[in-house]
This record gives C-alpha cells, structure tokens and sequence, in this order.
C-alpha cells in the first residue's frame, strides 16, 4: 500500500497542562482512528532552518514546518480525507501538507 507523509504546518502551543492534556487525548484519538494506517506517528520538530546556496536561514522561512507522521492509503485522495481530521486542520490552527513517499 502506498505510503504518505503528513508534514504539519502551524498549530498552537498548549498555554496551560490541561490544555496540553486536550490536545494530547485529540491527537492520540485521531492517531487511534487510522488504525493500521498509521505507520510511524512521528513528532513535533524544533526551529526550522533553511539550506540554499544563499546560506542558512535560521528563521525557518513563512510557514516552517511543525511535525510529521507517515500513514498508508490506498490514494492520495484517502490520505488527503485522513488529513482532514487532523486535530489543527479541526481547529483551524494549522495545516498538513500531504506527500506521496517514493520507494527507490
């Protein structure tokens, strides 16, 4: 089956613990709903930084990414509607970029 990746963009930080145990259970909920599908959970990542041939941007541009997870689905479109779910798709604070992985 064919795998994708889910690269998060946005959300918000938890400004309190039981605001960080909501967003925990939401994301655990909807990692427990894909079920098999999901292949490696992932995780929230650090500052993001920026490689060209101009140098290393430490700002981690307009839209740095956030986290990642990697799912199965039969198409592209399965794993888009699996994305719509997303707990900061449903809250509006952030968005997936969905990718199709390239066995080689």
């Amino acid at each position: 089956m064919p795998k994708f990746l889910f690269a998060y963009h946005g959300g918000t930080t938890p400004e309190t613990r039981q605001e960080g145990e909501k967003a925990m259970a939401a994301w655990a909920k909807w990692f427990g709903n894909m079920g098999a599908s999901l292949i490696n959970g992932g995780n929230p990542v650090g500052r993001s930084m920026i490689v060209s041939m101009a140098g290393v941007s430490l700002d981690g541009g307009t839209n740095p990414i956030s986290g990642y997870t990697v799912i199965s689905a039969e198409s592209a479109e399965e794993a888009c509607e699996m994305a719509k779910a997303c707990p900061m798709v449903a809250d509006a604070s952030g968005t997936v970029v969905v990718a199709p992985i390239i066995e080689i």
